[in-house]
């Protein structure tokens, strides 16, 4: 599928971004769009960077439209489905795809808002960006992307997904989204929409800064380097990779990006932070925990020898570790450890071998 005059009035390219609850969403969306659908379909769902590559194999078995892994270079054809594969950043350029493995977004690689930047800056108005089921936003700066190039924004109801987070994290930062409808409705809607001819518009420019993000997204090297353009320092440091991180903000949304190309919304940073707190927490737990353990060995080691002023030092320490210990479970019980349930505090005088 090209990037010819003639097809500049049609919404031939749909770009669909999910993350959790997404398997069944897009399940359920691929048996609803028809055999001779007037489009392509290009899918980002967030997967582990090891995960097996089975989703084209799960949307097969339910599409009626032929369903792919994108390959890189492949060329784009109206009415087949392509999914991005594990661990490669899924873009669009004029007539193909591009796989690369630049620096995660949001967490992760595959990301949506690489796929949406790509899509509206490859095609413009002729794009549809759908955001369905998810936690955090991922997708709101790529949706806002399309927008902003003249295309239209579908967003998944929040009281209809699984999860909320994505599709309130668009409809509150992209303004005029075109459609919130619940998922039963969304396939007809793109239907409709790749059917429909659109008014010719003058196309609108690609903004400076979306063709940096695009250039960094794309691993291009003077991007890498040019930590400075468009965006300001924070004081904060990559949660990925320990670089400072630079602050960008896209008319309602603040975003942050390192030299590298790691890149997070607001949101998506605090989440990271917690996540970093938390584990400090649990490292600093085990070392209390060993230090205790291992003083009590080292009092009672001592007593045998008849060395009481050492082993009561070393008892004195055992009691601190231990207190200190207390007040870091006491911390971890008030953190959000507490509610994932794969973590629980440990006995303090047990010894411990792993974390």
């Amino acid at each position: 599928m090209g990037d010819s005059q003639e097809q500049e009035s049609i919404r031939d390219i749909i770009v669909i971004g999910a993350s959790a609850g997404g398997v069944e969403a897009l399940t359920y969306l691929v048996k609803h769009l028809p055999l001779n659908l007037n489009a392509a379909v290009v899918l980002v769902l967030h997967l582990p960077s090891q995960s097996p590559s089975i989703m084209p194999d799960i949307l097969a078995r339910a599409a009626k439209l032929p369903v792919f892994e994108a390959q890189d270079g492949k060329a784009i054809m109206g009415g087949q489905i392509y999914v991005a594969p594990p661990d490669y950043h899924l873009l669009l350029k004029p007539g193909h795809l591009h796989l690369t493995k630049a620096a995660t977004e949001n967490g992760y690689r595959p990301a949506i808002d690489p796929l949406f930047r790509t899509a509206a800056r490859a095609y413009g108005q002729r794009v549809v960006g759908v955001v369905l089921t998810g936690l955090l936003d991922d997708g709101t700066a790529g949706l806002m992307a399309i927008k902003m190039r003249g295309g239209v924004a579908v967003v998944q109801d929040p009281d209809d997904a699984v999860y909320s987070s994505m599709p309130l994290s668009a409809i509150e930062n992209v303004e005029d989204i075109d459609h919130i409808l619940p998922l039963s409705e969304i396939p007809s809607t793109l239907v409709v929409l790749a059917n429909t001819p659109v008014e010719a518009e003058q196309e609108k420019p690609v903004a400076s800064d979306m063709e940096f993000e695009l250039e960094k997204a794309q691993l291009n090297m003077e991007a890498v380097e040019d930590t400075a353009q468009n965006a300001e320092p924070s004081t904060f440091s990559c949660p990925d990779c320990g670089g400072t991180l630079w602050e960008i903000q896209e008319e309602k949304l603040l975003r942050f990006r390192c030299r590298i190309g790691h890149a997070y919304s607001a949101e998506t940073l605090l989440a990271k932070q917690s996540d970093a707190l938390e584990d400090a927490l649990w490292i600093a737990l085990r070392a209390l925990q060993e230090k205790a353990t291992l003083s009590h060995r080292m009092a009672s080691r001592m007593r045998d020898r008849n060395l009481t002023l050492a082993a009561q030092k070393l008892e004195q320490e055992a009691q601190s570790a231990q207190e200190r210990s207390k007040i870091v479970q006491e911390a971890l019980e008030m953190s959000n450890g507490k509610s994932q349930g794969n973590k629980t505090p440990i006995p303090v005088q047990q010894e411990l071998t792993t974390e």
